[in-house]
């Protein structure tokens, strides 16, 4: 692990360069003082296809200079940018910066596009055409990834068109988890519920919730050790908002439905997480696409749509 911690690969790849650069003067200059030896006739000696024979003349000046020239070229960039280790360079280059550089002249550019919905209520931007047209472009750009283009989601995804949502489906929530980002933890419970067959009993008390296809001897004789779960899904199994935990009544399964995938669940835990899109997107870029995001489980409101 020190290998990554220490300083030995910076002062390498910079001691590689660096040699390899004054190695390539060092082989011009012997080359131009060593005298090899030569027929009277001024050639080397080697004779190809009978009458091609190699002459000993000097490498062109204009040659020579064109080497010391790349030379020079070569210590003036590792001395500006970037190439010599963990060295920055004299002019703090890198492509980060580039990158920043070149999205906010990009966000600029398009700010006056979006600033005339900021004053607008998501489910009137929801209603406007051009700003879906925006705002799933912007999905598209960003969320698609994970969420699929359709929205839909996946195994681990969550499906943003049927109204189930682990933290709020309001246009504020929505912006939130899109600006903040989201972060879902289930912790491991085999240890807590007890033994295999409890975590069994558990499982099918759960699908018992949604009306799943289960066993209805071990859904009642997992309904009290249902309590060490209640603590986040609530007595009901209705789930908590406020931290995101999930509806296990509604039949809508993140990672799999089924006995065999809840005590997978339990066992093993889950750990999700939705990036954080503040700083890549603008604020009015997040209104638009979270107008957007909220469009796809309701329907705009009649005034939004004159």
């Amino acid at each position: 692990m020190s290998d990554f911690t220490s300083n030995f690969w910076s002062v390498y790849v910079a001691g590689i360069s660096l040699v390899s650069i004054f190695a390539c003067l060092l082989l011009l200059w012997a080359s131009g003082k060593s005298v090899p030896m030569t027929a009277n006739d001024n050639t080397t000696g080697h004779v190809w296809d009978e009458d091609l024979r190699e002459m000993n003349n000097p490498l062109p000046r204009w040659w020579v200079w064109l080497f010391i020239g790349t030379v020079a070229f070569a210590l003036i960039y590792l001395a500006l940018y970037p190439g010599l280790g963990s060295f920055a360079g004299k002019l703090g280059w890198s492509q980060v910066s580039q990158y920043d550089a070149e999205v906010a002249k990009g966000n600029k550019e398009v700010e006056p596009l979006y600033a005339k919905f900021n004053a607008m209520k998501p489910e009137d931007v929801a209603g406007d055409p051009q700003a879906m047209a925006m705002g799933e472009r912007l999905f598209m750009n960003n969320c698609a990834q994970c969420h699929g283009s359709d929205a839909r989601g996946g195994r681990g995804f969550p499906n943003l068109t049927d109204g189930d949502w682990l933290h709020g489906g309001s246009p504020d929530k929505i912006k939130e988890s899109i600006t903040k980002g989201r972060i879902g933890i289930m912790p491991p419970m085999a240890a807590a519920v007890g033994t295999p067959d409890d975590v069994s009993n558990v499982a099918n008390y759960v699908l018992s919730l949604s009306n799943s296809p289960h066993d209805a001897l071990k859904a009642s004789l997992g309904k009290e050790k249902f309590a060490v779960c209640a603590a986040c899904h609530g007595a009901d199994g209705k789930g908590n908002q406020v931290i995101g935990s999930a509806n296990l009544t509604d039949n809508i399964w993140l990672w799999g439905s089924g006995e065999k995938a809840i005590v997978a669940m339990v066992n093993g835990g889950k750990v999700n997480q939705m990036p954080a899109q503040e700083g890549k997107l603008t604020e009015s870029q997040i209104h638009v696409m979270a107008s957007y995001v909220w469009s796809l489980s309701n329907k705009p409101s009649p005034t939004a749509l004159k």
